[in-house]
C-alpha cells in the first residue's frame, strides 16, 4: 500500500463536512415555518425563511457527491433526516407537556414549532428525492464524461435536484396555506432562487472542492469508495 492510499483511506474533513450539512438542514426547516414575500420593483416574491440557508445544503451536498461519493453522500443525507425526525418529536413533545407556572408563550411555540412536524415532513420527501437525484446526477454525469467539465455536472444536477425538491416540499408544506397564484408564485420563485443561488455560487463551490480534495490528497479524477 503506498503512502498516497494510506493517506487517503481516511477522509480527513468528511465529518466537518457532514456535521455542517446536518446543521444547515435543521436551521434551514424551523425557519422555512415563515413564510415572507418581497416586492423587488414590478416583481412580487414569495418564499419561506429556509431560502435563506437551505441552498448551502446543496453545495454541501455536491462537495459529498464530488469528493466522497454517492454512498457516503447518501448516508450524510440519511443522517440529516433522521436528525430532522428527532428534532420533530422533541418539538410535538414539548408542545404537548404543559406550561409551567410564569411561562406565557405556549401559544405562541405552538404556533412556530408546532408547525416544524409538517415542514419536517415536506423536507424529507422533497429534499431526499431531490439531493439523491441531484447526487446521482452528478456522479452519472461523471461516470459519462469523466472529471472534466465540473460546472455542467453542478449545474445539471442542480436543475434536477432543486425542480424534484422543490414542487414536493412546497406542495407537502403549504398546499392549501398559501393561495392561489400566490402558491405558484412560492413555487417559481424557490425553485428560482435555489438554482440561482448555486450558479452564483458555483466558484466558491469549485474552491471548496479543490480545498476539500487538495486537504484528502485526492487527484481530480479520484473519489472515496
Amino acid at each position: 500500500m503506498t503512502e498516497h492510499t494510506e493517506r487517503s483511506a481516511q477522509p480527513r474533513v468528511y465529518d466537518i463536512v457532514a456535521v455542517s450539512f446536518v446543521a444547515f438542514l435543521l436551521i434551514s426547516n424551523i425557519a422555512a415555518t415563515k413564510v415572507t414575500a418581497l416586492d423587488a420593483g414590478p416583481i412580487h416574491l414569495v418564499f419561506d425563511g429556509g431560502a435563506v440557508l437551505f441552498p448551502l445544503t446543496y453545495i454541501l451536498g455536491d462537495v459529498l457527491s464530488e469528493v466522497y461519493g454517492f454512498a457516503r453522500a447518501r448516508r450524510v443525507i440519511i443522517m440529516g433526516f433522521a436528525a430532522s425526525l428527532l428534532a420533530s418529536l422533541t418539538f410535538w413533545v414539548v408542545q404537548s407537556i404543559p406550561a409551567g407556572p410564569g411561562y406565557e408563550n405556549q401559544d405562541a411555540f405552538v404556533a412556530v414549532l408546532g408547525f416544524v412536524p409538517r415542514i419536517v415532513a415536506a423536507s424529507i420527501c422533497g429534499y431526499l428525492v431531490g439531493q439523491l437525484m441531484n447526487s446521482l446526477v452528478l456522479v452519472k454525469i461523471r461516470q459519462r464524461w469523466g472529471a472534466k467539465h465540473l460546472w455542467a455536472r453542478l449545474i445539471g444536477s442542480t436543475l434536477v435536484g432543486e425542480a424534484f425538491d422543490t414542487v414536493i416540499f412546497c406542495t407537502i408544506a403549504f398546499a392549501g396555506i398559501i393561495p392561489g397564484m400566490e402558491f405558484v408564485n412560492y413555487i417559481v420563485t424557490g425553485y428560482a432562487y435555489k438554482v440561482g443561488i448555486e450558479v452564483v455560487f458555483l466558484p466558491i463551490t469549485y474552491r471548496v472542492i479543490a480545498l476539500v480534495r487538495r486537504v484528502e490528497h485526492l487527484k481530480s479524477e479520484e473519489v472515496f469508495a
